[in-house]
């Protein structure tokens, strides 16, 4: 099925119809469903691809981000546009999928030249190209010491299959699996290496904002993942736990800095930031409830921000500005789009019965485990994400109505089906109760 996902991607390249492209991604996104299904344990379907459960999910989260963010771009009936995103969703699918670790790298670093490409070329402002500056500085420079450290292990073994790195159960000095991690850590982002995300969000497009927040950071959470299968990271306590004070720390001032800002775009990516912080917590801690946290984050994580980036879209359409400052009265004018703000900021804050909560509650046992400190800063973590979460509806849903809103043109039917299909997916993989049944 992978074979057929990556066929469909080319094809799509080469399509000269917006239809037929929307047609393809499509069919991808009902075949990774059932990729989804079918894969729930280590399958290699062939010398090339490996799939997990987990790796079905991403697939099926990096397809359906994709689908969605051509529907909800649909006045950028380009050629070049849907050929630099079904680019995005090949290395996507490709990274995802690919079973060789010099692979997986390379993937992993060609999906940078497609979103560099959506910032450069459809951005709003001339700071894109400061934006796409720091991007590519971030995380070229970070993952070049993998790559060395790839070759070293190439030059060892000959064999950079991620399944016999399993097997073998290799192990590191602390110093090499720090240079390991450090290229998913900022891609991530950690906070102190994060300060690329707000400035690549507030400049990129909403599809280059969707798939970035969706799909892009997921990448450095599923480099985590196959480093902590190949290296256990139980054998470098220390470390870990370092890591994880930083990160619960790094998620707390984030959720500060949320509180501090006067643009939506960037509220909704140092979200991203403190949401992150307990992905690599959960990994770095190396416990099953750790684990969980982490993918059920990831995945629950993709639909949320994408679907808040898409609001955020639809407010700025009205206002013609994302600040706070000229923002609110939105409820009494745009009833629908001001419910399905309360929607997808009750999910962000994690409220019953999302997923986000599931994640933030499996945390705390592997916290508790090493400091009640850490559960402390968790704490925290979760309440100041309700207040900036109900600071950012508010603000944009309550009170006066600004005068110079656009209010002569209503909202695309198009506008809203993203927002529905962000929320059916949603339901659906909690009706299905997928995560608690197949992900592990």
């Amino acid at each position: 099925m992978i074979s057929t996902l990556v066929f469909l991607s080319l094809a799509s390249i080469f399509m000269f119809s917006w239809d037929m492209v929307l047609l393809s991604c499509f069919m991808m996104v009902l075949i990774s469903f059932v990729n989804m299904h079918m894969n729930f344990s280590l399958n290699l379907e062939s010398s090339v691809f490996m799939i997990e459960s987990f790796n079905s999910f991403l697939i099926f989260l990096s397809v359906v981000i994709i689908f969605l963010s051509l529907t909800n771009s649909f006045w950028l009936k380009i050629n070049s546009f849907s050929k630099v995103v079904m680019s995005l969703n090949l290395f996507l699918v490709l990274a995802f999928s690919w079973k060789d670790l010099l692979g997986f790298y390379f993937f992993f670093e060609s999906s940078l030249i497609p979103t560099l490409i959506l910032i450069m070329v459809w951005g709003y402002q001339p700071e894109r190209l400061q934006a796409g500056t720091y991007m590519m500085l971030y995380t070229v420079f970070a993952s070049l010491p993998l790559l060395m450290l790839i070759l070293y292990f190439f030059n060892k073994s000959s064999d950079l299959s991620i399944y016999n790195f399993k097997l073998l159960g290799l192990e590191m000095s602390t110093f090499m699996l720090m240079i390991f991690v450090m290229a998913f850590l900022v891609k991530l982002p950690i906070f102190s290496a994060h300060l690329w995300l707000p400035k690549a969000h507030v400049e990129a497009p909403l599809s280059g904002s969707m798939i970035l927040a969706g799909v892009l950071l997921k990448l450095g959470g599923y480099g985590l993942y196959l480093t902590n299968q190949c290296f256990n990271f139980s054998s470098l306590n220390l470390m870990s736990v370092s890591i994880s004070f930083l990160s619960m720390w790094g998620g707390l001032f984030a959720a500060l800095m949320c509180l501090q800002q006067t643009d939506m775009k960037a509220m909704v990516a140092y979200s991203s930031v403190a949401h992150m912080s307990l992905v690599i917590s959960g990994i770095f801690l190396n416990s099953v409830w750790g684990e969980y946290c982490a993918k059920v984050t990831m995945i629950a994580h993709g639909f949320t921000s994408s679907a808040l980036f898409v609001l955020v879209n639809m407010s700025y359409k009205k206002l013609l500005s994302r600040s706070f400052l000229t923002a609110g009265g939105l409820l009494g004018m745009y009833p629908k789009m001001s419910f399905l703000w309360f929607l997808f900021c009750s999910i962000n804050m994690a409220v019953p019965p999302s997923y986000n909560l599931v994640g933030e509650l499996m945390l705390l046992p592997s916290l508790y485990i090493y400091s009640v400190m850490l559960v402390i800063i968790m704490g925290l973590v979760m309440f100041f994400s309700a207040t900036y979460n109900m600071f950012l509806y508010t603000q944009i849903n309550h009170g006066m109505a600004n005068p110079l809103i656009n209010s002569g043109s209503a909202y695309y039917s198009a506008d809203y089906l993203g927002l529905f299909l962000h929320l059916l997916t949603f339901i659906m993989l909690l009706k299905l109760n997928l995560f608690s049944t197949e992900i592990c």
